[in-house]
């Protein structure tokens, strides 16, 4: 299916805010568009209507997400280009059984796939793990990967680096308000604020000896367990379904921790 919503601002002012929001000059952003200041202030105004290319390509400057740019396309007056397809119409099988395959190989490490709102669609079983100790409630659909972390009734108290680990996360949810406006992630990132940490949460991420990142390190019964993670995205999508897919996996940062994944069974 297209994404439809309709523009409630003219053209103009929606790439006006952008434009703020990415704290560009229209000299700026008219260079990387590569049309004359001239036109886009034109456009701004409303004295000039952008072909769609122009209105593309603005877009593909400001760095805007697909979900982004078919409200822009619109308020010029032309139809939205990128889809937003469910995982689970029949031509997204290949998506779903490519998502499997990755999360399946990853094993006996976790892993999960996450949307935009960091809500959980896949997961291995290994990923199991970070349901231990969670309240029912917060396990419930959607499930999100965020609270669950972060919630005092989520993996909260078995995070030996709550303050730390907090921090990156809001961090990585500040980045992207910045980055998309999108008042869902807000109220999300204005829930998750709320939370209660007893610990210290660092203002800036500065490493400590030997830190090539920031660390989960939690309880698991008589273990503590040490991760590092990383994020996996299409490389070149056009729906915007999966542009917004995340693959977040988790490894172990020690051996110890190697040893208790290799060993355990969900």
């Amino acid at each position: 299916m297209t994404t439809t919503t309709r523009p409630t601002q003219p053209i103009g002012d929606l790439l006006r805010q952008w434009r703020k929001r990415r704290l560009l000059s229209q000299l700026e952003l008219a260079g990387q568009a590569e049309i004359s200041p001239r036109h886009l202030s034109f456009i701004e105004n409303g004295r000039s209507a952008p072909s769609r290319d122009i209105v593309l390509r603005l877009a593909e400057a400001l760095g805007l997400e697909l979900r982004e740019r078919n409200p822009l396309l619109l308020a010029a007056g032309y139809a939205p280009v990128y889809h937003e397809t469910s995982l689970e119409a029949p031509h997204m099988g290949a998506v779903r059984a490519m998502l499997r395959q990755v999360l399946a190989a990853h094993e006996p490490y976790p892993a999960v796939v996450l949307d935009r709102y960091w809500n959980r669609v896949e997961a291995n079983q290994p990923a199991m793990l970070f349901r231990v100790g969670v309240s029912e409630e917060l396990l419930r659909e959607p499930l999100n990967l965020l609270r669950l972390t972060l919630h005092p009734e989520g993996l909260a108290p078995l995070i030996t680096n709550l303050g730390e680990w907090r921090a990156h996360l809001l961090s990585r949810l500040r980045q992207q308000v910045i980055a998309t406006a999108d008042p869902h992630i807000i109220k999300l990132h204005d829930e998750l604020v709320a939370y209660p940490c007893a610990q210290p949460e660092p203002g800036i991420e500065l490493p400590g000896p030997g830190d090539i990142a920031v660390p989960l390190r939690m309880s698991y019964g008589e273990h503590t367990l040490n991760f590092f993670s990383t994020m996996a995205t299409f490389g070149t999508p056009l729906d915007i379904t999966v542009a917004e897919l995340a693959i977040e996996s988790f490894y172990p940062a020690d051996p110890a921790t190697a040893e208790v994944l290799r060993t355990t069974t969900w």
